[in-house]
């Protein structure tokens, strides 16, 4: 193998895109750039217009991504002293799902109609489709539909048909105007190759793709007469085999080669290999080499993703999903998740933190997030006599409800911010120790948990996983998980390796039993995550915290 050969890896996130140059032989990070969306995460009203958003909107701008390829890429390059004839590939990866209307010849729709919300991109954390996710979901069990068990039981509001169905029924004619109905992973390869393609991953975990078709036009008139077309809209392109009359796109396949435009854009050769596109928890891990059956990968961040791959299918109650192919070919691929959880300790340090504590951080060096850490792991688990219920993004696993909300329990005059913030680090673990236990009650082992993404920087929040989840944790050896992985993909879909697993072997890393449990700590934490079930239980039928969201939103409108 030629080691002076490499490929770029790019990661679109929810507030930046990063691009990283990787060498095919072994997997070396040799530069990386970051590029910041000029719009960010758009939730309160449109650029330009300041039409204003409704509650629980998330939206995102299609020109940041662009920017990525113009500004990452080749910044990675220079960073990398790698010259661009030496680049064989890029993959990318988007968080999902991420959506968007297009027309047909994948302009968005943004593009020509700024001034309606509805026509731009809805970012995975986009929540106000929830009410249309209820009925589609209460239509589905009614009906018996089979694939709503491969969902756990439930579809999420952050999904495409849940989305669109917004879409449809509150601008008509922007949906009208939607020739495409297109995941931000499939649309950004479009614009890479010139060519539409679908990935079997997008497409099963988001799009309700199960046994070679999506949910029949009868089904779709039910819930509205204006949406048994819907279907039309999830065209496919020109990569993969033909299933069912739907053309999907396997992962680290070839979508195609990297068009003249896009080489303007990015400083790479034209002609490339462009990998099938992505998502970026899926993608994750084959960066941690964790491609095999039972190792459960939790890519933590602004939320957290859980992926498994396994050789053996289950309904599993709450799961955001299980997809054949939709890790590694030839296996059973499981999604599970929890909607907040960095976003949950950067809102508390954002708007709970006296000026007192941020003047005691400035004065160590340190900043909000590692004082608050400072201070709370010096207690004794338990000490500051909370419990707290990690639903301040909704419940995605394991009861899939968007319209829930964070509880504190347990405070009195004396807690203190570091109680606090402890107690939130906490009830994230108790939600992912939720998730572990309703798969293996499903008859699917989890055999290793590793753990990847931003929050891995923080051992404090990972030696309480560990407690909490009495298991050691691996760890990934990549602080850039999801461009790590991308670039493994590239690397396959360039034909540098016969597949993802051989790659992954190569190319990835992690570290096993990276952090131990603690005996003492653990049989603690057994109690308090025993008064978590019990909240958990209390609250999860919803009827408190709907009714206070509702009031909320009624005042609000």
């Amino acid at each position: 193998m030629n080691a002076n050969k490499f490929v770029v890896g790019v990661d679109f996130g929810t507030l930046s895109g990063r691009a990283v140059v990787v060498r095919v032989s072994d997997g070396a990070e040799l530069g990386s750039a970051v590029h910041e969306y000029a719009h960010g995460v758009i939730e309160r009203e449109l650029p330009g217009s300041g039409v204003r958003l409704g509650p629980d909107w998330a939206l995102q701008s299609p020109q940041d991504w662009i920017d990525v390829l113009r500004v990452a890429v080749p910044g990675a390059l220079a960073a990398a002293g790698v010259q661009a004839d030496d680049v064989i590939g890029i993959g990318t990866d988007f968080t999902a799902c991420t959506v968007l209307p297009a027309t047909a010849d994948g302009t968005p729709l943004c593009f020509h109609t700024p001034e309606r919300p509805h026509a731009w991109p809805k970012l995975w954390k986009h929540h106000a489709a929830q009410a249309h996710a209820d009925r589609i979901n209460e239509l589905a069990a009614r009906r018996g539909e089979s694939w709503l068990p491969r969902y756990g039981g439930k579809i999420s509001s952050e999904w495409e048909f849940a989305k669109a169905l917004q879409v449809l029924e509150e601008d008509p004619e922007t949906y009208a105007a939607a020739d495409r109905w297109i995941e931000a992973a499939d649309w950004i390869i479009w614009q890479l190759t010139g060519v539409e393609s679908r990935n079997i991953c997008t497409a099963g975990y988001k799009g309700i793709f199960q046994d070679d078709g999506y949910p029949s036009e009868e089904f779709l008139a039910e819930l509205n007469p204006g949406f048994s077309g819907f279907a039309a809209k999830l065209a496919t392109g020109q990569v993969g085999e033909k299933t069912g009359g739907v053309t999907l796109a396997p992962l680290g396949g070839l979508a195609g080669p990297l068009s003249a435009e896009a080489a303007a854009w990015t400083g790479l050769p034209e002609g490339i290999a462009v990998a099938v596109g992505n998502v970026d928890a899926h993608v994750t891990a084959a960066a941690a080499d964790a491609v095999r059956p039972g190792q459960m990968v939790a890519i933590m961040g602004t939320s957290t993703c859980h992926i498994m791959p396994s050789d053996r299918l289950a309904e599993v109650p709450g799961m955001c999903g299980v997809v054949r192919d939709g890790i590694v070919p030839g296996l059973w691929g499981y999604e599970a998740g929890q909607s907040a959880v960095g976003d949950i300790f950067a809102w508390f340090a954002d708007a709970h933190v006296p000026a007192g504590y941020a003047e005691a951080a400035a004065a160590q060096g340190m900043n909000a997030h590692e004082y608050l850490t400072s201070l709370a792991e010096k207690q004794a688990v338990g000490q500051h006599g909370l419990v707290a219920l990690d639903w301040f993004g909704g419940n995605r696993s394991v009861l899939v409800d968007h319209n829930l909300s964070g509880v504190i329990v347990g405070q009195t005059l004396a807690t203190r911010p570091e109680d606090v913030y402890r107690a939130l680090i906490e009830s994230t673990a108790f939600g992912a120790r939720m998730i572990v236990e309703t798969f293996e009650q499903a008859g699917v082992p989890v055999e290793e948990f590793v753990v990847a993404g931003g929050l891995l920087k923080n051992r404090f929040l990972m030696q309480v996983y560990a407690d909490v989840l009495r298991r050691p944790l691996s760890a990934i050896g990549s602080d850039q998980g999801p461009a790590l992985g991308s670039a493994i993909h590239a690397a396959v879909a360039a034909g540098v390796y016969a597949d993802i697993e051989k790659a992954a072997a190569a190319m990835g890393k992690r570290t096993e039993a990276a952090y131990l449990p603690d005996p003492t700590r653990a049989d603690a934490y057994d109690r308090l995550y025993a008064e978590y079930r019990n909240l958990h239980d209390h609250f999860g039928d919803g009827r408190m915290l709907h009714t206070l969201r509702a009031i909320r939103n009624e005042a609000a409108s």
